[in-house]
């Protein structure tokens, strides 16, 4: 990397001594909204173009609204408040509604906008309560750093580097999770030697209620919304990211150790019916789109089998909704799963949380090194992306 900085800084000392001109967004980029087209998913045919909405790519379809180098922007649906939805894109694709399509203009390069976007935070510019909106009368006001080219280049040229070990990363990473997953869907496959229950006659499910993000609190009783279940956490947990007050919660369904949380609601098929064990020894809160599942099995053996296709094609053909997915908790009670003897779960169980570590887990193998590349580019990124707003003479 130290190779890198003589140049960065040499250019800068050339071209931009006295620092640089910010513009507002809607001065230096196209905004491309006006051919964004929302389809359905039960509408949408199957084909090679990616589909895009507020958090990355939804769907694979057949034709396309753009075609060329963009950086798309969440605009709104489910795109966190503290992890904004920013996608480049080079090629044919179709957006949605729910992303502006933009580009820069004249000397602006789209990469060198992909990687200041991601650099800066968005909290400020965003409305709309739990569920974040960045409007375009917000957005064109956005005001960005326009270095000379050069400089643009060599700090795209920089960070380019480290998105691009990331990927390869990213890349082996999902070879060992498709094996994962093919030895886990192999593990939970049975015949005729173990019974299969629906799960309402394995367990009981209670139907969360309330508790908005308005609710949380700095610290005080534990809580996981159902939106955190397929956001942030995996498939167990024994610490929570949100608390709520000690009222709220007296209002809320109580969680207890080993018990199952999973989410009624969802965007997509893939993540409604996402599934979480709390595995903590202290009795926690949950809100609403959101079911527990109180049961005397293995609770890991039953999150596993959660995700699975054989769990997946049951949930699909009782799945309602097509921009919103829901799965009530009186048709899940009506899916069926095997229930081996609790030694056999246990055994499943143990193999699986090591597989489920290597690819999973931050703190060892190839997540850990994933982890501490990003640290490192998001380091230089900021580094880099740092200008001094040039000041005219009045």
């Amino acid at each position: 990397m130290t190779t890198h900085q003589p140049k960065i800084e040499k250019l800068i000392a050339e071209l931009c001594p006295n620092g640089v001109e910010f513009k507002a967004l809607g001065e230096v980029c196209e905004i491309a909204d006006n051919k964004r087209k929302p389809v359905a998913s039960s509408l949408r045919i199957a084909g090679k173009i990616p589909y895009y909405g507020a958090n990355n790519i939804q769907d694979y379809v057949e034709g396309f609204t753009h075609d060329g180098e963009y950086v798309l922007l969440a605009e709104d649906g489910s795109a966190s408040l503290e992890n904004y939805s920013i996608q480049y894109v080079n090629g044919k694709f179709w957006a949605n509604n729910h992303v502006h399509v933009l580009r820069g203009l004249n000397d602006v390069l789209n990469r060198f906008l992909f990687h200041w976007f991601r650099n800066m935070d968005f909290i400020q510019f965003l409305t709309g309560g739990t569920r974040a909106k960045l409007t375009k009368t917000k957005m064109i006001l956005i005001k960005i750093p326009i270095p000379p080219l050069a400089v643009q280049q060599e700090i795209v040229k920089i960070l380019d580097t480290f998105t691009e070990l990331e990927a390869e990363l990213e890349a082996e990473l999902e070879a060992r999770k498709k094996q994962y997953e093919h030895y886990r869907d192999e593990m939970l496959t049975f015949g005729e030697e173990v019974e299969f229950k629906e799960l309402g006659k394995v367990g009981k499910f209670i139907r969360g209620n309330g508790m908005p993000k308005s609710d949380f609190t700095e610290t005080g009783i534990g809580c996981i919304h159902y939106g955190q279940i397929y956001t942030y956490y995996g498939t167990f947990t024994d610490k929570t990211k949100s608390f709520v007050s000690s009222e709220t919660a007296k209002k809320l369904q109580k969680v207890q150790k080993n018990d199952l949380l999973i989410t009624n609601t969802s965007e997509n098929l893939e993540d409604v019916c996402k599934t979480v064990v709390w595995l903590g020894d202290n009795e926690i809160v949950t809100g609403g789109h959101a079911s527990i599942f109180k049961h005397k099995e293995n609770p890991k053996y039953l999150a596993y089998y959660t995700q699975i296709p054989m769990f997946f094609m049951q949930k699909k053909k009782l799945a309602k909704g097509t921009n919103v997915i829901h799965v009530s908790a009186k048709d899940l009670a009506k899916i069926k799963i095997p229930i081996p003897p609790l030694a056999e779960q246990a055994r499943i169980v143990a193999i699986l949380d090591k597989f489920d570590a290597l690819v999973n887990d931050i703190s060892i193998g190839l997540p850990a090194e994933l982890k501490a590349r990003r640290q490192q580019y998001e380091y230089y990124r900021e580094k880099l992306l740092t200008f001094k707003e040039i000041e005219y003479a009045k």
